[in-house]
Formats: C-alpha cells, sequence, structure tokens
C-alpha cells in the first residue's frame, strides 16, 4: 500500500510539472517604443537594430526552442535532457526578460530621456546614494569593474525598502541576487550593446547611455512597488 501511494504521488507530481510547462507562455520580440536612431548620438542606430533585431530575437527562438524540447523530454522521461536544457531556460529567458526592461529604460531626449527623477525615486537616491551623480558613478564603476558579459542594475529592495546596485553575469535577471529585488533600471554591458560605436571603451557607452536614460519609467515601478515610500 505505501508503496502504490508513493508511486501514484510521483505520477501526480510529474502530471502537475507538465502542466505547469504547458502553462508556460512562448516569448514574441516586443517592438521599441521609439525608432532605432531616435537615441543617436548616445547610441547609433545601427547598434540599436542589431541589438534589437538579431540578439533579442535570439534570445526569444531559442527559449522558445529549449522549452518545446524541454516538454518532449518530460513526456519521454528523459531526466538527462531535462536537466541540460534547464541552463538554456534559464539564459535565453534571462536574455529575454533582461532586454525587456532595457528598451524601456531607455527614451529619447525629446521624450524625456536623460531627464533627472523627480518625486519619491529622487528623495530615494538622495537618501540611498547622496546625490544622483553619486549614484551614476557607482553604477558606471560596477558596470566597467564587471569581467566578461552581464548587466549592472539599480533596484528596489522591497522587503528591506531600500535602494540596491547589483551586478549580474551574462543574462541572469536580478531576482537571481535575491528574490525581493525589483528592477528599476538594468544597463547591458555585453559587448553586443556598445562595441559597434564605442569599441572597447566600456566607459564611455556607460557614461553616454545616462544622457537617454528613461527614469520617468523607473519612477513608474518604484511608486507601483514600493507605494510606501513618498517623497519628504
Amino acid at each position: 500500500m505505501a508503496l502504490r501511494t508513493l508511486v501514484t504521488i510521483k505520477a501526480r507530481s510529474i502530471i502537475g510539472f507538465r502542466q505547469q510547462l504547458r502553462g508556460l507562455q512562448t516569448f514574441t520580440l516586443p517592438d521599441l517604443p521609439y525608432d532605432y536612431g531616435a537615441l543617436e548620438p548616445a547610441i547609433s542606430g545601427d547598434i540599436m537594430q542589431l541589438h534589437h533585431q538579431k540578439h533579442h530575437q535570439t534570445y526569444v527562438t531559442n527559449y522558445n526552442k529549449a522549452l518545446e524540447q524541454l516538454d518532449d523530454a518530460i513526456n519521454k522521461g528523459d531526466a538527462s535532457a531535462v536537466v541540460k536544457l534547464q541552463s538554456a531556460v534559464k539564459f535565453n529567458g534571462g536574455g529575454h526578460i533582461n532586454h525587456s526592461i532595457f528598451w524601456k529604460n531607455l527614451a529619447p531626449v525629446h521624450e524625456g530621456g536623460g531627464e533627472p527623477p523627480k518625486g519619491s525615486l529622487g528623495w530615494a537616491i538622495d537618501t540611498n546614494f547622496g546625490s544622483l551623480e553619486a549614484l551614476i558613478q557607482k553604477m558606471n564603476a560596477e558596470g566597467a569593474a564587471l569581467q566578461g558579459s552581464g548587466w549592472v542594475w539599480l533596484g528596489l529592495d522591497k522587503e528591506l525598502k531600500h535602494l540596491v546596485i547589483e551586478t549580474t553575469a551574462n543574462q541572469d535577471p536580478l531576482v537571481t541576487k535575491g528574490p525581493s529585488l525589483v528592477p528599476l533600471l538594468g544597463i547591458d554591458v555585453w559587448e553586443h550593446a556598445y562595441y559597434l560605436q564605442y569599441k572597447n571603451v566600456r566607459p564611455d557607452y556607460l557614461k553616454n547611455i545616462w544622457k537617454v536614460m528613461n527614469w520617468k519609467y523607473a519612477s513608474e515601478v518604484y511608486q507601483k512597488e514600493c507605494p510606501c515610500l513618498e517623497a519628504r
């Protein structure tokens, strides 16, 4: 009886996992809210087009493929393939999540790109870092020092209710650094984000990207995720 019960529980668990997997949606490449050349001269149109149409599209395509293969592996009971495919799901899924945030983090100058944050987020930045300039300097330093490829983030720790600066490797989303972390701004420091224009001088890219930073979007996310903190 105990063995039969154990087999029943395992069968139900597998069925439940399959149902959860089927509930996952495939990704599609989101449209940019501006033209490819709208962020010039900070970021060239050529970079934006390549970054969006080629790199982001590749993450979407590979995620969808990995998800399909994972479903097939589970149906076949191929545990080795299931384990192997999880890394592909994480990498490509993270690439889609991160880039979807990144496009919203940017805005043309004539649409408010580069305008400093106001209200509660501006107050929180002054409280946590001393000034916006100090925040930018710290994020630029963290981004320039990051070895290899990855991201530098300004995030909100919802549990502790304060702002944090974090870096993540490869395409790891910010949540991999803590379940209570919400990304407000993410800067892509993979070479494909800047090399055509800035060559190997990552600090110049980090300096200029703030000219098209969409603080309005970051402020909206902050207000939504932490409405308890009001501007003083």
